[in-house]
């Protein structure tokens, strides 16, 4: 028997693919605004501890901003991860479901 795509769309499989993805999504931007709007906002109220000095010329300020870089690049990273581990199959399995039924 052949799936229809508007049959996959109402499916509580495709949905829950759809909560996880977003679940996924939403986590990780929420801890990338967190990296990011704390560095602005320290940058803004707490400037004497972004100054402090921790050699010769560098202030605390510039370690932290690449910290700010380096953590949109790993949890860039844990999407790409989780999504060749984890969506990416289940979406080739209900596409494969829509395209050559159920039955295979």
């Amino acid at each position: 028997m052949r799936t229809s795509t508007p049959e996959m769309l109402a499916s509580p499989p495709f949905k829950h693919l759809v909560r996880r993805r977003w679940l996924v999504s939403l986590s990780l931007l929420a801890v990338l605004f967190v990296t990011y709007y704390g560095y602005i906002l320290l940058i803004a109220y707490d400037k004497p501890f972004m100054a402090q000095r921790i050699g010769e010329v560098t202030t605390l300020g510039i370690p932290l901003g690449v910290a700010v870089i380096l953590v949109s690049w790993v949890l860039t990273a844990v999407y790409v991860v989780w999504a060749n581990a984890a969506y990416d199959p289940e979406v080739r399995r209900l596409r494969d479901q829509v395209e050559h039924g159920r039955g295979r």
